[in-house]
């Protein structure tokens, strides 16, 4: 299945959806599409930040088709834009599913509104995004590609993801059956799992029950964001993923590792992250949630 793929010759010419485009790995793969002469249809919430975008990948001198601003967890705002899309004859030949938004917090911390949000954003609004998009590919027949974006929580017990992690194991198995479902239609399928990267998501990210402001919470999320990739090599590892048909695409080494240290070595990998798990909670101490 690895050599299944419609891009042996670049992106030029083809037609590539990019949602979550204002901003981080959507901006950045939007814009490296936009400099191989794809034909692009851009969204994101943020409509400032796409027009941005849109003006960016103009100045490159790359093609945008279409783009609007909208919520990709209202499904007839995405169908809407589908029709509008569809109604010229065009189907995509890449589909990238990248907008997403994250919470961290233990149970007794998070709210319903993080769970749902999670959920509504992160697993229904890509497959808003697949239901409208896909079945025109399928039935153009000339094949193409779905790129999902899910997390290294969607690989791995981080802590304090519980929420975050609903949302993207469910999207890395959705991604698992449609790669089988797709193939008889020449469409490949491909599930990222990037660890973290400078975005404005990594600096945004809700913590329910901690105080981002607070010193100490500050050192340690500075420490993580040390490890961070661009999303300019997120976006490099996710467009070569696409080009080789890859099922899962890395953006970091260390994600590869830990991954395969959990399918292997089960014992000491739980025995880890329980330790983790206590030492992430000591080094950031939620206070108590006010009702």
């Amino acid at each position: 299945m690895a050599k299944q793929t419609v891009f042996g010759d670049g992106f030029a010419g083809k037609r590539c959806l990019v949602t979550g485009a204002a901003s981080g790995i959507g901006r950045a793969t939007a814009l490296k599409l936009a400099a191989q002469g794809a034909e692009l249809y851009l969204t994101d919430r943020d409509a400032a930040g796409l027009e941005a975008t849109v003006a960016d990948a103009r100045a490159l001198g790359g093609v945008v088709a279409a783009h609007r601003a909208l919520d990709i967890s209202d499904y007839d705002a995405v169908a809407g834009f589908g029709a509008d899309i569809h109604s010229t004859g065009a189907a995509m030949a890449l589909v990238l599913n990248i907008a997403g938004v994250s919470a961290w917090g233990t149970v007794d911390q998070l709210t319903h509104h993080h769970w749902k949000s999670m959920v509504d954003i992160n697993l229904m609004g890509p497959i808003h995004v697949i239901e409208t998009f896909m079945p025109p590919m399928m039935a153009a027949g000339e094949g193409g590609h779905l790129v999902n974006v899910s997390s290294a929580a969607g690989l791995v017990a981080l802590p304090w993801h519980a929420a975050y992690s609903a949302s993207k194991y469910g999207l890395r198995g959705l991604s698992e059956v449609l790669r089988f479902d797709l193939h008889r239609h020449r469409i490949g399928v491909s599930v990222a799992v990037p660890g973290a990267v400078k975005t404005p998501l990594m600096q945004s990210v809700q913590i329910a029950g901690v105080d981002r402001e607070h010193p100490r919470v500050q050192f340690w999320t500075k420490r993580f964001g040390g490890h961070a990739v661009s999303p300019e090599v997120a976006a490099d590892k996710i467009l070569r993923g696409v080009v080789r048909n890859r099922f899962l695409i890395y953006t970091s080494p260390d994600i590869r590792a830990l991954y395969l240290f959990k399918r292997t070595m089960w014992l000491p990998y739980s025995i880890t992250m329980a330790r983790v798990n206590v030492l992430f909670t000591r080094a950031l101490r939620p206070h108590p949630k006010i009702r």
